[in-house]
């Protein structure tokens, strides 16, 4: 975290600049941190890239007094994702029981975070970015894929377990990993909780503290070194406590 204290800018991207950006920011982190791949990754420029870019949008937090760019959200709301053929995680989850809910459907991904901006409040200013954007498309449910890093499911019994025991989502929710990869590995009376929460990346942990959910079964993404897990958020139910955490202040509770 840097030592003075920055002065955030949340926006969506507008230019070819502020994708390129988002691009970088992904590189850095998901190619060059985790160890992942993909058709469109451009290595010589650093960049990122998948089919999926030109129909989203791309929330950016900046770091004003730097010109740093902290983190990046990508959104992918329903209309988009028809024009862009499907949603992005659709080639591993079935989403037919979300598409039948009738709800406002947006799908977050590429989240990450600048490695000087991890444990900070830039997160804070996406999620409240993320509230707005969700405010204004009149938004219902959010969801998409969370990661674990590395691809075998015996490491990530514990967490894997907790989440599956713990937080299910409801059946009218529900979503089905196509590749399924059982979650449940470690009965109830040998799960070690306390290791199944450090186990757990941050942002999942932030999800279920929100009341998010899991879907039904793991998928290993050996393209991106992950273990992925299906999270949905259901606005109706975060809390008024819940909501002002979730909008950084500036919910409505």
């Amino acid at each position: 975290m840097p030592d003075h204290l920055p002065a955030f800018t949340v926006k969506i991207a507008e230019t070819a600049a502020d994708l390129q950006a988002a691009q970088a920011l992904r590189y850095q982190v998901f190619v060059q941190e985790l160890g992942g791949s993909g058709d469109l990754v451009d290595h010589q420029q650093g960049l990122e890239r998948d089919g999926f870019d030109p129909f989203v949008d791309h929330m950016l937090v900046w770091d004003n007094t730097n010109g740093t760019l902290a983190g990046v959200y990508r959104l992918l709301r329903e209309d988009q994702a028809m024009r862009a053929g499907q949603f992005y995680c659709e080639t591993e989850y079935d989403l037919t029981e979300l598409r039948a809910s009738g709800r406002k459907l947006l799908e977050l991904g590429r989240s990450c975070l600048h490695p000087a901006y991890r444990g900070g409040t830039a997160m804070f200013h996406l999620w409240s970015g993320l509230a707005a954007y969700v405010e204004q498309h009149h938004i219902e449910v959010l969801f998409g894929v969370a990661s674990f890093h590395g691809t075998d499911p015996s490491v990530l019994a514990n967490p894997l377990s907790m989440l599956r025991q713990n937080h299910l989502a409801p059946t009218n929710l529900r979503v089905r990993a196509r590749t399924y990869q059982p979650m449940d590995l470690v009965s109830p009376d040998d799960l070690n909780r306390r290791q199944a929460m450090i186990e757990t990346p941050a942002l999942i942990k932030a999800y279920l503290r929100l009341g998010g959910c899991v879907g039904d079964g793991a998928f290993i993404d050996y393209k991106f070194n992950t273990t992925d897990v299906f999270l949905i958020l259901d606005i109706e139910k975060i809390s008024s406590r819940q909501r002002r955490l979730y909008s950084n202040g500036r919910g409505r509770g």
